[in-house]
């Protein structure tokens, strides 16, 4: 039996994709650096692990077939995590918002993961993996595309201690890695407030632009896209709740709701696609679960991959949409 391993389970995305992976009938390790967190769990297959212990991050890889990484931030566990699964020959997904880690693994591991025959997907999850998959499935309706944005309007989120700390390395990055003109930018850009015109009912926003997610690498690897960036509403940082809300319980952070949309313009026409719900956490623990059973079924090839290089974009978010993680709006195409 395929064994998947969910490093992180005690936060709340590794107890959400724990729940998902053990309602399809899967073999679970959980695993984590809190010893007396991970044993309150009750499971029956534990096994501690710090990101800073090489050693016992080797031998939890060595024990599944598919290690989902729910640990942020990222910039600390993704490497680590990631090059343990790489040595040990076992595909690799994670959750990571963070650009840099995304890079690093594919800079530092897309040769050995290919030799090992493995499927690396660093960001597969709501913001970076979603907003990939939906561009993805929208750019196939246009030819010849300019410029993409992915736009994510966002209300009510209570982030996790993870998602605090992930946030505040965000905002204090001061190089930023950027696509425009058909080539990757890095350094210093001054965010700037633009006006994004969401689908209804949401309407047009004011939105922070760029903020540093990672489709501006993710998207070119599998899109010709002259340019790419990602936008988030500002009124989601403006509401209190979003860095008070550490210590909710899980119906009050299940609160949320959403919409992505992804915008492709070309110089002979424009699509878009959109695609809205309640609960980005759980969204983005159903979308990592399904990417880890694919790999684990043998239908993805090996390397590191973005999210709709791996997988048929279109198909993809709809399994999720039937999974009841959003409704979805996506044009014909060509």
């Amino acid at each position: 039996m395929t064994i998947y391993a969910v490093y992180g389970a005690t936060g709340h995305t590794g107890r959400l994709v724990t729940t998902e992976l053990l309602s399809r009938g899967k073999d679970v390790v959980l695993s984590g650096r809190d010893s007396s967190g991970l044993a309150a769990l009750g499971h029956p297959r534990i096994h501690v692990a710090a990101a800073d212990d090489p050693d016992a991050l080797h031998a939890l890889a060595e024990t599944a077939d598919v290690l989902i990484n729910c640990a942020g931030p990222f910039a600390i566990t993704g490497q680590p995590v990631a090059q343990a699964a790489a040595e040990a020959g076992c595909h690799y997904v994670d959750h990571s918002v963070e650009i840099h880690p995304v890079r690093r693994i594919y800079d530092t591991l897309t040769e050995q993961a290919q030799r090992a025959g493995i499927t690396m997907i660093p960001s597969l999850s709501f913001y970076g993996g979603l907003g990939d998959l939906l561009a993805g499935a929208v750019a196939r309706a246009v030819p010849d595309i300019d410029r993409i944005t992915v736009a994510y309007a966002v209300t009510n989120w209570k982030m996790t201690t993870g998602a605090v700390n992930t946030a505040r390395l965000l905002f204090a990055d001061t190089e930023r890695i950027g696509y425009e003109n058909g080539a990757l930018r890095t350094g210093f850009v001054e965010p700037r407030n633009a006006v994004f015109a969401f689908p209804p009912p949401v309407g047009p926003r004011t939105v922070i632009a760029p903020v540093p997610f990672p489709e501006p690498f993710t998207i070119p690897r599998h899109t010709p896209v002259c340019s790419v960036e990602a936008q988030l509403t500002a009124r989601t940082f403006e509401e209190e709740q979003a860095f008070t809300s550490e210590h909710v319980d899980s119906a009050e952070r299940a609160a949320s709701e959403f919409t992505i949309a992804a915008q492709v313009l070309a110089a002979n026409g424009s699509a878009s696609g959109s695609l809205r719900g309640r609960d980005l956490w759980r969204a983005g623990a159903l979308a990592s679960v399904e990417a880890a059973v694919r790999i684990a079924e043998g239908a993805v090839k090996s390397g590191v991959l973005a999210p709709a290089d791996a997988f048929d974009a279109r198909d993809f978010l709809r399994t999720l949409a039937d999974r009841d993680a959003f409704t979805l709006d996506l044009p014909a195409e060509s």
